[in-house]
């Protein structure tokens, strides 16, 4: 594959980033310790020295040495902030990674091109040009506003980025197997790695995402379940039907094989997420047309009616559990964004086989060929069916009549739960901790599942959602209670704590845990056991009213599937505001841009900016709580409090900026009206200035807490959204914006 044969969609104009001198000075900032200079002047035609007198200009702080770790775990950090600087073939050299590489990534690393828009904005190729005297001029000028805003913080060492991995990969102190472990047998409790790489982590030793260290705590926060992502066609070889499959499966085996025998030791199973049969290019079925299903774009499902796509699914994870035979299980998605089956999307009338057969049938297929496959290679594993997407989110009892015996069903929790936030009613979707579960949908999924002698699983996010992800977990201790309590009295089998987000070895899960033991626990007595535990007895009033605060707060957080995915709260105050709109629509977690219709969906402007303002309002009442818990917490213990402070501290300080933001692109988009008085754009210039002032604090002080906490601002599939240097950057972003009032 070549550069220009990656995906690119509508291809609009690329956005100005005008607070630099010019798209150089930009490269450079954004790129700054995450890339090498080396590398930066290989991408642009010139030299080291350039891109490090050009850094030393704006008051950027030395360079840092890179490792390989470092590089492969930021690469969805740098691909996103390079977007709108970069065409393809630069960007390539940038990341030092090939067409086809990219490609996967795009494709595969959790629908990564879907975050990023669908498109790829129009870059023209950029080189080197030495910098002319206005360029110096503007550089000049932000190093004094680096050094104004920031004084010493730059030059001061920060924690790295990612410090937290070798935290978690540590094993001081900590109980080394599970005969040392508190029993966790209650029940099925399973997570997905706070910082396993999404894409194809089999394939690269280097980047264990189940080390001990992070084994051990997950295990002492009672969880006994760990998953990862996988393709099957990676995993197994595809015989004489699938020649091509299988390249590499030898090492992912060996791999998976290790990383399994050492969870076993921790009494932790490994589940494996199985979304196929994967879609396929349409050069795949050049000779196997018998097999093509319902086409989509550039690729075609396998289809499922054919039996030989059937078998080898079957006789794939069959190879797979006898070669690995430590693992637990899977869990299975079979109508989700990735185009799988031809019914996956809800198109199979476009095949002329599945066309003649029920939904159900192809859906309950799928499952039953997987579960085949599983109990050839271990009669023990599990498989768990997640009702995902089946009838577009619908009731599907027909589907579940069909599943296997053997199946274990799978729904999320809160999934159709009827809200009202603002005075707007809706009903939940996924990914809420603020709307406590469970919902109508799963209660009669689960009801029809247990009719039919199906055991049950409940997916819930107990650390953090989409909600807000930049976190490793959410202080909302009274909703995980409140959640935890209800699923134990409704008898579920199993909970599945996290999709890629939320697989932090947090205090919440100790909540889970504790209901697991004993379903007739009361949430306040779990919730005052678990502050003495962690703070002390003299600062566990002082937590207990902070969670509760902070958790009625959170309630008013005015929820929609859109909302949740495409405003701004998981980058806060690291979002650029822009004097002139953008013209582009905002993204699933990837780009915000400034796009208010997009980000407030089923609410008023008004009431999405009142509904976080009620948030941000209600957690910084908690806040004064927790400061009270920290100056009170046991000797021991004030460290992890002052951890704890800083994480809830970061928690509203991405929503008091979300307020802050929606009201900006309100007041903006006001001064642009031709029929306001003098007087009236007056008062919106006023209202923009203060939103600035406000702004430039919340940065600077989520800036002070990223220096010290790598964990915050980073949810393993996204890598990190935002990095220090980009808080410093929405400062000048104020500042640029402030300057240009008078022309709006």
């Amino acid at each position: 594959m070549h550069a220009q044969e990656l995906p690119a969609g509508t291809h609009p104009p690329a956005i100005e980033f005008k607070h630099f001198p010019n798209r150089i000075y930009a490269l450079v900032w954004r790129n700054w310790n995450l890339v090498e200079p080396a590398r930066i002047a290989q991408t642009i035609g010139c030299e080291a020295k350039d891109i490090i007198a050009i850094a030393a200009s704006m008051g950027l702080p030395p360079a840092t040495s890179l490792s390989p770790d470092f590089k492969k775990r930021i690469y969805i950090t740098v691909i996103r902030r390079n977007w709108h600087l970069l065409p393809y073939d630069q960007l390539l050299t940038l990341l030092d990674i090939t067409a086809d590489e990219l490609e996967f990534a795009l494709k595969e690393d959790d629908f990564l091109f879907v975050k990023l828009g669908n498109l790829k904005p129009n870059c023209a190729k950029l080189v080197y040009a030495k910098p002319d005297k206005n360029a110096l001029a503007r550089a000049k000028q932000i190093k004094r506003l680096v050094q104004k805003h920031f004084k010493a913080s730059p030059a001061r060492p920060a924690v790295p980025r990612f410090a937290f991995v070798k935290d978690l990969q540590s094993t001081d102190g900590l109980l080394k197997n599970k005969t040392e472990q508190v029993s966790n047998e209650n029940g099925l409790r399973f997570i997905y790695s706070y910082f396993g790489i999404f894409g194809d982590p089999l394939i690269d030793t280097l980047h264990d995402p189940y080390p001990d260290g992070l084994l051990s705590r997950l295990a002492a926060k009672g969880v006994n379940g760990i998953w990862m992502h996988v393709v099957l066609n990676q995993l197994a070889p595809g015989g004489n039907d699938f020649p091509e499959f299988g390249e590499g499966h030898d090492i992912r085996i060996a791999n998976l094989r290790r990383i399994a025998e050492r969870a076993k030791q921790y009494g932790i199973s490994v589940y494996l997420y199985m979304n196929e049969p994967r879609a396929m290019p349409l050069s795949f079925f050049k000779n196997r047309q018998e097999m093509m299903g319902t086409q989509k774009g550039a690729f075609a499902a396998m289809c499922t009616s054919n039996d030989k796509v059937i078998n080898w699914i079957s006789r794939s994870l069959a190879y797979v559990f006898k070669q690995v035979p430590e693992l637990g299980g899977v869990f299975t998605i079979t109508a989700s964004e990735n185009f799988t089956n031809c019914a996956s999307h809800g198109n199979q009338k476009d095949c002329p086989r599945c066309s003649q057969r029920d939904y159900a049938d192809i859906i309950a297929g799928v499952n039953e060929a997987i579960a085949n496959g599983v109990h050839t290679g271990n009669p023990n594993a599990k498989v768990i069916a997640w009702d995902w997407g089946w009838h577009n989110h619908g009731d599907a009892p027909d589907v579940i009549a069909k599943l296997p015996k053997s199946v274990w069903l799978m729904s999320v929790s809160e999934w159709a739960k009827p809200i009202e936030r603002g005075g707007v009613g809706s009903r939940v979707g996924e990914y809420s901790i603020s709307a406590v579960g469970p919902g109508p949908r799963a209660a009669r999924h689960w009801s029809l599942a247990k009719q039919a002698g199906l055991k049950t699983v409940a997916k819930v996010q107990f650390n953090n959602t989409w909600e807000l992800s930049a976190v490793p977990w959410l202080p909302v201790s009274d909703l995980i209670a409140e959640h935890a309590s209800n699923l134990a009295k409704r008898n579920t089998d199993g909970l599945m704590l996290s999709w890629s987000l939320g697989g932090y070895p947090s205090p919440n899960l100790e909540i889970a845990q504790a209901f697991a033991k004993n379903p007739d626990a009361k949430p306040e007595t779990v919730l005052n056991e678990l502050a003495s535990q962690r703070y002390g007895s003299t600062a566990a009033p002082f937590a207990r009213q902070a969670w509760a605060a902070f958790s009625k707060a959170f309630r008013e957080f005015p929820y929609s599937g859109a909302v949740v995915y495409n405003a701004p709260q998981q980058y806060g105050p690291a979002n650029l505001l822009f004097a002139e709109p953008t013209g582009y629509a905002s993204t699933m977690v990837g780009f915000p841009y400034d796009d208010l219709k997009g980000w407030r969906s089923i609410y008023p402007a008004e009431v999405f900016a009142g509904q976080f303002n009620k948030v941000a309002k209600g957690w910084k009442e908690g806040l004064e709580f927790f400061e009270k818990a920290v100056e009170t917490a046991a000797p021991g213990k004030q460290a992890i409090a002052k951890e704890d402070w800083g994480i809830a501290k970061a928690a509203w300080l991405h929503f008091a900026s979300v307020a802050n933001q929606v009201q900006f692109v309100m007041a903006r988009d006001s001064v642009r009206n031709q029929h306001l008085t003098p007087a009236e754009k007056q008062i919106q210039i006023t209202a923009i200035n203060s939103i600035l002032n406000d702004e430039i604090i919340l940065a600077k002080a989520l800036f002070e807490i990223t220096q010290s906490d790598s964990r915050i601002g980073f949810e393993a599939s996204n890598q990190y959204y935002y990095v220090p240097q980009d808080l410093m950057e929405k400062v000048l972003n104020c500042e640029f914006v402030r300057s240009q009032l008078s022309s709006m």
